[in-house]
């Protein structure tokens, strides 16, 4: 079990690319988020640069939906008026969309696939880590495959059903294999293991707020 506070680290954000939109329209703006940003801003004035910083400088009016972890990239869906924001905000809410994230965890997984199904809460003294809380935590479930295993790594297909924070790096912790170069819950060797965070959002399907057709984005895993 983690029990001491995890050791601040100096926010450098990515500078280029500035963004990279993978769609836009009156309602939508999809963008493929980098690892090393903030979705929305920090408490001082050094965590101001953030992904939702940067879509208001080009797309005015741009509003959050949901959130990824700084270290996590991938696709990411803004709302660009207030109907779309609401429309979008109970499809995820109802959880009405669906989503897949690919990432590589240390270990060889021996099954082919699993469900994980704990709950979770923040453990304060340690915050902004999260812990499985089978008394007061809340629903989590993220379903899973094998990808591929390489040596003593391997590569998981994700499927969160609920998307509480940090959900897919503690489940995959509690399985014995914590995501490569995690800076929260993994061991020294699948931290140095990578670079960075190796979790990437690799798709988003919706409804379009205008219209209700299924709209599917996608980014390419980069790692």
């Amino acid at each position: 079990m983690l029990t001491t506070p995890p050791v601040p680290r100096a926010y450098a954000p990515p500078l280029s690319p500035d963004l990279v939109v993978l769609h836009a329209d009156d309602d939508l703006l999809v963008l493929d988020k980098p690892s090393g940003l903030l979705t929305v801003p920090g408490k001082s004035a050094d965590l101001a640069d953030c992904l939702i910083a940067r879509a208001e400088a080009r797309f005015p009016g741009a509003r959050i939906v949901h959130r990824l972890d700084m270290d996590t990239s991938g696709v990411i869906v803004l709302a660009r008026n207030p109907h779309a924001h609401r429309h979008l905000g109970l499809q995820f809410e109802r959880r009405h969309v669906s989503k897949h994230y690919e990432a590589r965890v240390w270990g060889r997984v021996a099954s082919d696939c699993g469900t994980i199904d704990l709950p979770l809460a923040c453990d304060w003294p340690n915050r902004p880590r999260q812990h499985i809380d089978p008394a007061g935590g809340r629903h989590a479930r993220t379903d899973w495959r094998v990808m591929a295993r390489d040596g003593e790594t391997t590569r998981l297909h994700l499927e969160p059903l609920t998307g509480r924070s940090h959900q897919l790096r503690v489940h995959l912790l509690t399985l014995g294999h914590p995501i490569l170069g995690d800076p929260l819950y993994a061991h020294r060797d699948a931290l140095e293991a990578a670079e960075r965070l190796q979790l990437h959002a690799a798709s988003l399907t919706i409804r379009h707020p205008t219209g209700g057709r299924p709209c599917h984005f996608t980014s390419p895993c980069p790692f």
